[in-house]
């Protein structure tokens, strides 16, 4: 049966989780290949420069790596309601033909309204709330709906990725159709299996056929589970306090083998890496307070910031996230804040690239976090 999770810590406020970052430092294009990103060693003290491709050597023969493999979908669309030009961003699907999401303008939407993205291809407004989201009943469900996006949908990247005049203001020129097909291969993991996600699980943007040989060969293990990232994911906190801020659930999964493999690494000696966190929220929604390891079917809003004990996992393999986001809070949980603010510092000084197609840093949980 589905569950819903939810954890609340005690309150921090926001602005303890800010700081400054150099617009050039953001990414505007992943490394290629991906392995070839830096990698900044948290584990060591002073901090130690090393390339994803290195992870290798940072980890050992039993350790598990978890990754997700849900796959981005193309959920942003341009439509019209009558002459009213109409963009649609899906962040999570709600029933077999309904979907939530946010509008532009979304002023000009009400209930009961049509919005048209192609002759055969449309949304009725079932309802709509104070901040902007908005509930959609769409036209057709299943495979017709997934054709449908894939068709007439572009790749959801995020605000910082400049594509300004370009696939943003869907003109359909080649130059616009050239670089949403580069964006649909760029912006998804090579583990992308399960269609469901509007952002990409980032950490796993890094991975590539050659990486994953390298590690089996020192018998580093790989394993698969589920989390449908949501566009609220990555978004800046907006609130005072941290304990007024409200999650946006998640579906995601882990199945029973998958479990099973976790629980017999740990009883082995084998350490538990989560690739993102993303992998690390559906493991932590999994795992009871012995740090054992459940099937998990359904939804979770769990919200990570200090103060919090990470039960499921032993190191982290994370991009560098968005000041005052969830992520960024989450990562100073497992760091401490003081110390994940000096490893930023040093990334920034030391020319790392951030956010998804940015950089990336490895840690270690069960650390002293001074």
């Amino acid at each position: 049966m589905p569950r819903a999770f939810r954890v609340v810590q005690s309150g921090m406020r926001v602005d303890l989780f800010d700081f400054d970052l150099p617009k050039a430092a953001i990414a505007q294009t992943p490394v290629v290949p991906g392995h070839n990103a830096k990698l900044l060693n948290l584990t060591t003290d002073p901090f130690s420069d090393y390339h994803v491709w290195d992870l290798p050597i940072l980890l050992k023969a039993g350790d598990l790596l978890l990754v997700n493999d849900t796959k981005v979908i193309p959920s942003r669309l341009m439509g019209r309601r009558g002459d009213v030009p109409i963009e649609v961003l899906l962040n999570k699907q709600e029933t077999l033909d309904q979907w939530s999401g946010v509008a532009r303008p979304a002023r000009r939407l009400r209930q009961g309204d049509t919005v048209i993205f192609a002759k055969d291809f449309s949304a009725t407004v079932l309802a709509k709330q104070p901040d902007g989201q908005i509930f959609l009943r769409f036209s057709c469900c299943g495979k017709d709906f997934i054709k449908n996006l894939y068709r007439w949908g572009t790749t959801p990247l995020p605000p910082y990725i400049d594509r300004s005049g370009s696939v943003s203001a869907r003109k359909n020129s080649i130059k616009d159709k050239v670089i949403e097909k580069q964006d649909r291969h760029v912006y998804q993991t090579i583990f992308a299996n399960k269609e469901g996600a509007v952002a990409a699980p980032t950490a796993g943007l890094h991975f590539t056929k050659d990486l994953i040989v390298a590690l089996r060969q020192k018998q580093i293990e790989l394993e698969s589970l589920t989390l449908h990232v949501g566009a609220g994911t990555f978004q800046s906190v907006w609130v005072e306090d941290t304990r007024d801020h409200k999650m946006t659930s998640e579906w995601g999964e882990i199945k029973p083998e998958t479990a099973k493999k976790i629980n017999t690494t740990r009883k082995k000696g084998g350490r538990i890496i989560a690739v993102g966190t993303t992998a690390l929220r559906i493991l932590e929604s999994a795992t009871n307070k012995a740090g054992h390891i459940s099937p998990f079917t359904g939804e979770t809003d769990i919200f990570i910031t200090p103060g919090y004990e990470v039960k499921s996992i032993d190191g982290l393999l994370t991009n560098f996230h968005l000041p005052k986001s969830t992520l960024f809070m989450l990562v100073s949980a497992l760091q401490g804040l003081e110390r994940i603010k000096r490893a930023y510092a040093y990334a920034i000084k030391n020319n790392y690239r951030f956010y998804s197609f940015g950089d990336c840093c490895y840690m270690d949980v069960r650390q002293n976090r001074t």
